[in-house]
């Protein structure tokens, strides 16, 4: 009678109830056990968090003293972990794998300063997996077990075994849930050697290369930053249970690495928090003088370790600390923070009195800087309110115009374009809940070696800052990924090359944590009656014509205008095509720009002459080519 009186309301019966298992749940809900799924071109996507998982399981049994050595092989598609610690015991290796809230680390007196506490994570990389295998070595036999997206698909029996004692994991991430994915080994090699920076004496192999640190954070600071651009030695202060480095660069901005147990707190948490308030504390104490927060902030590049018992993070990917206490009997992490840092970094500006003047004169310089900007930041304030911002220069998406906290403000872009046309384009095709489209009018200002107040000045760099809303910290960036659309010409590279000497001159944290990336669009359309096939090189324009034959139509984009919107749609949606900008750890970014952007232009240009790749000869080849392929 019900479904006679509401015939459009749905169904909810007993029917209607069901009950999923744990690779049914993992596979339905992904987001909940690894974060966002992602194709590879972002650090924190879904197939590296499946890298983590299982190394994390690693570091544990070398915390626990099991193990110096991890081998981690990863290639296009597989991934391969084995490490040198006790092994799973060998009646467990299946249920270690594939039954939820199973694992050996419940029991706090075997993993007192954990990574891995709730038993889901190999589970997790099982369930996503098209092809997953574990082996365990132990005490001389060996046990394997092969698995496809949790289903155990091959039990081998135990068996007499020669190696070591320790776990083989094997994995290839699911095409079908990580569309298009790719590993980045600068990525891969970041982590690996953040496991480093917090675990003396180990050392991990990766795809042949071994990393090891004996200076923990000190040697992370070292490696993230230049040692030219410190403007004092680090200061570096190792406990039981807390690590701390810090200096300060002439670059913009508050750089931090975050750890709790080993794991690298992205997002940071309630230890970062507490790390910036007790600086600032013991900073004012020993000068005595009560400058400001953003004065001894300011330029900053720091690094904070712990050791929490049983840690309480604020999501199962574990990048954001919510704890408050360091264990069941010690202090809360605030307090604990605090007099680590108050005693430590005290000590150390007394002994090191060279030390404390470059860090007196820098805060000076920053407290300098800040009055003289008050001014010409109130002015480009008025400007851009003027300007109208949101109507003129930018077309804002739906979750800023609507709701700034929700959710899914993590997954909105802003593209950077030139020209009208090409924002014309991007803005008729765009996913106007979540991406947003910001016009260049005409090209940027080389920015190289110019200082803040130029970004006020400039009509442009104000307004996009103002969009971004970065003027007073990265914390407030309102896009997670801030894409440059710029055509595949002459012209269009040297716009997103000002585009970029823009991002890294005064935010080069927003570069650093992942947020930059270029839009890579099409430069040919192969299509017949049947079929179009959209090509991003020449190898692909070929392979094209190969499967079309019968002289195909060949089209060759030379500006993102040219493109229709209904075509466009293709390149900014689901199958959309990322190049991350990523900044490697050893390189300076003062040499980068300056060897770019600089005045060297005689130097730059024999660097072209000597790598130029496409000559004159090789360019009729190609023409030559394409046309015996069409004909």
């Amino acid at each position: 009678m019900a479904d006679l009186i509401n015939p459009g309301e749905p169904r909810y019966t007993e029917d209607e109830i069901r009950s999923l298992d744990w690779k049914e749940h993992i596979r339905l809900r992904p987001g909940m056990y690894i974060g966002k799924l992602g194709d590879g071109t972002a650090a924190d996507d879904g197939i590296y968090v499946l890298v983590k998982e299982v190394v994390d399981n690693s570091i544990d049994e070398h915390v626990m003293g099991n193990g110096k050595k991890i081998e981690i092989t990863v290639d296009d598609r597989r991934v391969q972990i084995r490490d040198y610690g006790r092994g799973i015991p060998l009646g467990k290796v299946i249920d270690c794998v594939s039954k939820i809230n199973t694992g050996g680390k419940y029991d706090s007196r075997a993993f007192q300063k954990s990574v891995g506490l709730n038993g889901v994570g190999t589970k997790a990389v099982n369930a996503l997996s098209s092809y997953f295998c574990v082996q365990s070595f132990r005490d001389g036999k060996t046990k394997k077990a092969e698995f496809s997206m949790g289903e155990l698909v091959q039990d081998h029996p135990e068996m007499e075994s020669k190696q070591s004692n320790g776990t083989l994991i094997i994995f290839e991430p699911d095409n079908t849930v990580f569309k298009n994915f790719r590993f980045i080994h600068e990525y891969l090699q970041e982590q690996v050697k953040n496991y480093t920076y917090l675990n003396a004496g180990l050392s991990i192999h990766y795809n042949g290369e071994a990393y090891s640190s004996k200076r923990g954070l000190l040697d992370l600071l070292e490696h993230k930053v230049n040692t030219e651009e410190l403007l004092y030695p680090v200061v570096h202060a190792k406990g039981t249970d807390f690590e701390i480095a810090f200096s300060h660069t002439d670059s913009y901005g508050e750089e931090y690495y975050s750890f709790v147990n080993g794991q690298y707190t992205t997002q940071g948490g309630t230890h970062l928090v507490a790390f910036r308030e007790a600086l600032v504390k013991t900073v004012r104490e020993f000068y005595k003088k009560e400058f400001e927060a953003t004065d001894i902030r300011s330029s900053v590049v720091a690094a904070i370790s712990l050791r929490v018992q049983e840690p309480v993070f604020e999501s199962q990917t574990k990048t954001k600390l919510g704890s408050t206490d360091m264990g069941p009997d010690g202090p809360t992490v605030k307090a604990g923070v605090l007099e680590f840092v108050k005693k430590h970094v005290d000590d150390y500006l007394h002994k090191n009195p060279q030390t404390a003047d470059a860090l007196l004169k820098k805060i000076m310089q920053n407290e300098r800087e800040r009055k003289d900007m008050a001014g010409v930041q109130k002015l480009a304030r008025e400007r851009a309110k003027r300007a109208n911002l949101h109507n003129k220069k930018l077309r804002d998406c739906r979750v800023h115009l609507t709701d700034e906290k929700s959710d899914k403000r993590f997954d909105t872009t802003l593209f950077i374009t030139e020209g009208d046309s090409a924002s014309g384009s991007i803005t008729k095709s765009r996913n106007s809940e979540t991406q947003a489209v910001f016009s260049l009018r005409g090209k940027p200002l080389n920015c190289y070696g110019m200082k803040k107040k130029v970004v006020y000045e400039n009509e442009e760099f104000n307004l996009l800052q103002h969009a971004l809303n970065i003027e007073e910290s990265l914390e407030n960036l309102r896009y997670n990924r801030i894409v440059l659309a710029t055509d595949a010409d002459v012209d269009g590279m040297h716009i997103r090359l000002l585009a970029m000497t823009f991002f890294l001159q005064f935010f080069p944290d927003l570069v650093r944590n992942g947020h930059l990336y270029i839009l890579q669009t099409p430069l040919f359309r192969v299509r017949n009656k049947k079929e179009t096939i959209y090509c991003y090189s020449h190898d692909e324009k070929l392979h094209a014509i190969q499967k079309l034959g019968a002289k195909p139509e060949i089209t060759r984009f030379k500006g993102l205008g040219e493109i229709s919107p209904d075509e466009f749609g293709h390149f900014i949606g689901t199958d959309i095509r990322l190049e991350p900008v990523v900044l490697k750890a050893d390189s300076s970014i003062e040499k980068v720009l300056s060897y770019y952007m600089g005045k060297n232009t005689p130097e730059r240009q024999e660097f072209i002459i000597d790598n130029l790749v496409v000559e004159k000869d090789t360019v009729e080849e190609i023409n030559k080519e394409t046309e015996e392929l069409v004909a």
